[in-house]
């Protein structure tokens, strides 16, 4: 049914003027109108989109707020990497820095955009043609969790562009965080209603994000700035960075009001030194200040090294300290194994938050710092996060302490506590067994290099692990539709969201039985991919690929010594060790049993001793992106040619196949004099060689 002219033109008006509102309350600090009035045209405007179901539109003010909860979150690649960036914590590094743009770009007094570095969330947001589509976390740099519903709750964001000419496609990069204000004023109203406080602002903006039900993360005061740009297609970029966050404020974007620019190493510091004065007055937390080189064309000539720009740096306040006691010293068990001995504390407040733990690392950490039950210890929350036990006032340490001695077992399973030979840590034994690791076993197993069990999420294993469902991986096969269904209820009710269908004693079951059917599949592997999915230390996709073809059959590899295991192609005395250590343990070889009880097959045959192939003996290095064939399919078709595809560069690397965006890899690689194809080259010899 058509709109009437009148209700459209209303509609439009009432988004024009909440649209304005934000924009004037976020990006101006300039509010319009008061939050009476702003609410009751929020409310006109659902009436009336209610009422007319075609004057819905997904950039509506109105649809902030509304998304189903979700069952987990999805991934999001990246269309350029979120990069990370270098660390300075003192002038020195400073002056280093700036002395290594002068001497790259030959400018010898270089313009540097400025900022404060928050602390809370990095974010990209992506636009199409004006238009919020998706937005994302960091993640690991390369891809990030798809956090769309929750980001669209974030008034700060613009769901639409302003401005006539939009560009196609404009991602932009940012920080979600807390304001302090909003953020005390939301702990005293979860105190008044007896419900736990957050822990802290930066804490407070990463836990709303991750909400599966956006409607939690609506009630967040959350807020955001924009700092940077991943994919643009459509807007001619200004040549600066500090023109850029410009533009991207006229789009609709809040920019810190602190950004601004500074000339050479001194003008840095002195802003650097006039932030950190300012720091406990600021309406947010920060934990440093941002410098990056301000002309585009600088920055390309600067390039990157590893997953960092080179024209780019933060520059760190120092760690805050306070002393307080030693009340006793546990170990935990990391997903790794890794034993960490924690001390637990007094509790004292360490810049701003209540520390009762404090990290000491390891073994060695502990012996340095003579840390015992008792003695009074100076704390610091390292680059403002990770409380750490600093040293130990020894004139403070009372009569008759005991030095802290590592654990010969492991405190959860009870497996043997080892330690290799030029390593700080210490590691449990247990493998597939021990509890503790878990969750990051069946992770890995599930993932898609390894098993390819599609669907089943972090937030799965870690419910299938805390409610007790399953031990080992072999205990994902005896897992069936029910026990999923079981699963999602109970967890539900722990959690205290449970969803209205379950209420009325419904719960959908589709995700359940395309869980199930995913395992089912998975049933059929081959011996690489198990290998690989056993989750043996330093036993990547390559080094499993090679023990499959060695061996031919997984008994001989689990029968296989150290000194057996030192014949297999680039298998050396630490990693043969692991591998016999592994097999060693009556816990895994159970598992894998139990594994073939449950049904999980692969495909055995005779070993093959020798590399075949045109390739047989060379060893390459990909790096950068590929644009017809993925990295995965380019490493594999040149593995079934012969060669060993290898994750770093070195004399022995034969050539290194650089796609799109190549970083470090490259630069090594011209610095040791090896070939070098481009991916043209790679294609002609694939297609040479590679049966059609």
């Amino acid at each position: 049914m058509a709109v009437p002219a009148a209700v459209a033109k209303r509609a439009a008006g009432l988004r024009r003027k909440l649209e304005d509102a934000n924009h004037r309350y976020y990006v101006l600090d300039d509010p319009a109108i008061p939050d009476a009035e702003y609410d009751a045209l929020l409310r006109e405007l659902e009436a009336l989109e209610a009422e007319h179901q075609a004057l819905a539109s997904a950039d509506s003010p109105t649809q902030r707020v509304g998304a189903r909860p979700l069952q987990e979150f999805g991934e999001v690649r990246h269309a350029l990497p979120m990069l990370s960036l270098g660390n300075a914590f003192s002038e020195q590094e400073v002056r280093d820095f700036v002395a290594r743009i002068v001497a790259g770009t030959g400018d010898g007094d270089p313009v540097f955009s400025v900022e404060p570095k928050l602390d809370g969330l990095a974010i990209s947001l992506r636009y199409e043609r004006g238009q919020f589509v998706r937005g994302a976390t960091r993640g690991d740099g390369a891809s990030g969790e798809d956090v769309t519903a929750n980001l669209r709750t974030i008034k700060a964001i613009p769901l639409r562009l302003r401005g006539e000419q939009l560009p196609a496609e404009l991602e932009v990069r940012g920080e979600v965080y807390m304001p302090r204000a909003a953020f005390e004023k939301f702990n005293a109203r979860a105190r008044e209603h007896g419900e736990k406080p957050l822990a802290n602002p930066r804490n407070g903006a990463a836990g709303s994000l991750r909400q599966l039900d956006p409607r939690i993360t609506a009630k967040r005061p959350l807020a955001f700035f924009a700092y940077g740009l991943g994919a643009v297609e459509g807007w001619k970029l200004p040549p600066r960075h500090s023109q850029m966050l410009a533009g991207l404020r006229e789009f609709g974007f809040p920019v810190a009001p602190e950004a601004g620019a500074a000339n050479g190493a001194d003008g840095l510091l002195e802003y650097y030194r006039a932030i950190g004065g300012r720091r406990d007055a600021l309406p947010y937390d920060i934990d440093g200040v941002v410098y990056k080189l301000d002309r585009f064309d600088q920055q390309n000539a600067m390039g990157f090294v590893s997953r960092a720009p080179r024209w780019a740096l933060a520059h760190k306040f120092p760690a805050q300290e306070q002393s307080t006691t030693v009340e006793a010293i546990d170990v935990q068990v990391g997903r790794t194994g890794a034993i960490t001995p924690v001390a637990r504390l007094a509790p004292v407040n360490v810049a701003g938050v209540v520390v009762t733990n404090a990290t000491l690392h390891n073994a060695d950490q502990i012996e340095r710092l003579d840390v015992r039950v008792g003695d009074t210890v100076i704390v610091r929350r390292a680059g403002d996060v990770i409380p750490e036990v600093v040293r130990v006032v020894d004139d403070k340490r009372p009569a008759r302490t005991v030095r802290f001695a590592m654990p010969a077992t492991c405190p959860i399973c009870g497996s043997r506590v080892a330690r290799e030979e030029g390593e700080v840590v210490s590691r449990c034994t247990g493998g597939l067994f021990c509890p503790a690791q878990r969750a990051q076993a069946l992770i890995h197993f599930a993932s898609r290099r390894a098993m390819d069990i599609e669907g089943l999420g972090d937030r799965i294993v870690e419910d299938l692990v805390d409610l007790g469902l399953v031990r080992t991986v072999a205990d994902l096969y005896r897992l069936d539709v029910a026990d999923f269904v079981a699963m999602r209820r109970r967890a539900d009710e722990r959690d205290g969201t449970v969803p209205e269908t379950v209420k009325a004693g419904k719960v959908a079951s589709k995700w359940a039985e395309n869980l199930v059917a995913a395992i089912d599949r998975s049933r059929n592997t081959t011996l690489e991919r198990l290998l690989f999915a056993l989750g043996i230390r330093d036993i990547g996709e390559s080094s499993a690929k090679t023990l499959a073809k060695y061996f031919g059959a997984l008994d001989p590899l689990v029968a296989a010594d150290e000194s057996a295991l030192l014949e297999v192609p680039d298998v050396g005395p630490i990693v043969a060790g692991r591998i016999a250590g592994f097999f060693r343990e009556p816990h895994n070889r159970e598992v894998i049993a139990a594994l073939r009880a449950t049904g999980v097959h692969w495909p055995e045959g005779p070993p093959q001793r020798s590399a075949e192939g045109p390739l047989a003996g060379k060893t390459v290095v990909l790096t950068g992106a590929l644009s017809e064939l993925g990295r995965d399919e380019a490493g594999a078709q040149l593995a079934a040619l012969g060669a060993k595809v290898a994750g770093s560069v070195s004399k022995k690397t034969s050539f290194v196949v650089a796609g799109e965006a190549a970083g470090s890899k490259l630069d090594k690689a011209r610095q040791l004099g090896i070939e070098i194809w481009d991916e043209a080259r790679l294609l002609e010899f694939l297609r040479s060689n590679l049966a059609p």
